[in-house]
């Protein structure tokens, strides 16, 4: 099973990030996609995953909160990192009209300028949309005929707005969100309605604890060797078979990153 979301650069792993990764292989995580948010973050994810050979890979991109920081130095930088073997999409990238920490107005321009070059490098992107899905879609696309590929993460949308992804062909990350009892039901009814190859799971470790986890960790802090409990709700909820469920989004994650 193949964690697609972890923000190992978070510093709420500071002290224990190798613990992190080793607890996660002990759990029968088979592999780690790290996220980079803004252009420090995403060297950072670079080297964690450099120095996880086979099991750790690297995204680089700049989130929508940070697009106010989006400079042809940043897009440099991206590029530079996209050159390195563990970095495997661009992203994470796309709109978010919740916080508004940019304008809407960078968010676009730094969101379409990452798909450029993610275009140009015949990259898949890694993508992020919260209220925002019109002008996501309307943004996004001009340029999927363009891209090797594309997940949305952590989708927490309606009903429309996933068949409206499916429709665009983007496969979709799901989270932990789904086993939260009070705001997740509505998306643990739409898990059925998701092709099989196109459904990835993710922990967005530390973010996100399941919140129906028995017995509940005593840390409210979410790690990727969480990953087989969202396996075990997400097959039970689609009615397939935990194990391959498991080898499915390993499957799915290795074909969308084109590793190894």
């Amino acid at each position: 099973m193949f964690d697609i979301g972890v923000n190992l650069t978070s510093t709420q792993f500071a002290s224990d990030r190798q613990k992190v990764v080793k607890r996660a292989r002990d759990a029968g995580v088979t592999g780690m996609l790290i996220t980079g948010t803004n252009a420090l973050e995403s060297q950072h994810a670079q080297r964690l995953a450099e120095a996880q050979p086979d099991f750790c890979w690297s995204t680089a991109g700049i989130h929508p909160h940070h697009a106010s920081e989006w400079s042809t130095e940043i897009a440099s930088t991206l590029r530079r990192l996209a050159e390195k073997p563990e970095v495997v999409a661009i992203g994470e990238c796309g709109l978010d009209f919740n916080r508004n920490l940019s304008a809407h107005e960078q968010q676009e321009y730094a969101f379409d300028a990452q798909l450029a070059l993610a275009a140009e490098l015949n990259m898949p992107v890694f993508l992020h949309c919260r209220e925002a899905h019109a002008r996501f879609a309307a943004v996004l696309a001009p340029w999927l005929s363009k891209l090797p590929g594309a997940v949305i993460h952590c989708f927490t949308g309606t009903r429309d707005e996933l068949e409206a992804c499916l429709a665009m062909g983007l496969s979709v990350g799901i989270t932990g969100w789904v086993c939260d009892e009070r705001r997740g039901l509505e998306l643990r009814e739409m898990l059925p309605l998701i092709p099989a190859d196109r459904l990835l799971l993710e922990t967005d470790a530390p973010y996100l604890l399941p919140r129906d986890m028995r017995p509940r960790p005593t840390s409210r802090r979410n790690e990727p060797c969480f990953l087989p409990h969202i396996v075990h709700q997400v097959a039970t909820w689609r009615g397939e078979n935990v194990d391959e469920l498991a080898t499915r989004i390993d499957q799915n994650a290795r074909t969308l990153f084109r590793l190894a």
